[in-house]
């Protein structure tokens, strides 16, 4: 099985390599040129090599915008998420005993399922165990809920209240886990790092005129570069690399503590 904290991994280490190597092919070509044109390099480029730097500089802003888009709009699923639970957790309390004890047996039950669902988030086959539990746990809430809130002992508006709560409650549920697999396609990220590849190279073509590599400048744009491009896929994958959303889940985990 495929560890995606390894990947993240190695994808930060061979960034600026890569960037670096683009740097070193872009100066060979100017060398090369200057080989056959010892006048230097052609003339009027600029405005071409401007051009290149905004496009790259406007999509590196729209890819680092949407990644952390995305990224708060989780984090605000998973509190959204906790406070729909405690809230019908409390709600409970409109339902007659003993139904009221079951399904808040159901409900303890139902949050460490959650829990342990985002924990092992990095273990396909235990997140897939874990949601077959915990779709079996709602179904098994759902239905006892509707049925205590037609018994007689049940609070008068205990359907009107309960029932919408718990509505609300499995459907973020299901948003949250949609927008945790909810990325740009590949091409963006393929774009990104080739657009990237591309301004390195016309960096290094640039800097052949000099006779010795100017070695500072080559390193702070691929470290650039390849730090921002790292971030952008790091926040678009919180449950790897190091921007991640456990102090999010630390949420659902002291409500967990706090229900009796």
């Amino acid at each position: 099985m495929t560890n995606p904290n390894l990947l993240m991994a190695l994808f930060a280490a061979g960034l600026f390599p890569a960037f670096m190597l683009a740097a070193e092919v872009g100066r060979r070509r100017g060398l090369a040129y200057l080989v056959r044109n010892p006048d230097g390099l052609p003339k009027g480029t600029g405005a071409a090599e401007g051009s290149v730097y905004a496009v790259i500089g406007l999509i590196l802003a729209f890819s680092f915008s949407g990644a952390d888009a995305r990224f708060e709009a989780r984090r605000h699923l998973i509190m959204s998420e906790t406070n729909a639970i405690g809230t019908a957790y409390m709600q409970l309390d409109l339902l007659p005993e003993p139904a009221r004890s079951e399904v808040r047996k159901d409900f303890l039950l139902y949050l460490d399922s959650r829990i342990a669902t985002y924990r092992e988030s990095n273990d396909p086959a235990a997140i897939e165990a874990h949601l077959k539990r915990t779709a079996v746990i709602k179904d098994r809430i759902w239905k006892k809920s509707v049925a205590s809130t037609l018994d007689r002992g049940s609070h008068p508006n205990a359907s009107a209240l309960l029932l919408p709560t718990l509505r609300e409650m499995f459907d973020i549920a299901t948003t949250r886990w949609l927008a945790l697999t909810d990325h740009p396609p590949l091409a963006i990220f393929l774009l990104l790092t080739g657009m990237n590849m591309v301004g390195a190279l016309l960096n290094g073509f640039a800097t052949s005129v000099n006779k010795r590599r100017p070695w500072f400048y080559i390193w702070i744009l691929a470290a650039v570069l390849s730090v921002t491009q790292y971030v952008i896929v790091d926040l678009e994958f919180p449950r790897a690399g190091l921007i991640r959303l456990d102090s999010a889940d630390q949420y659902l985990i002291e409500l967990r503590k706090s229900l009796p």
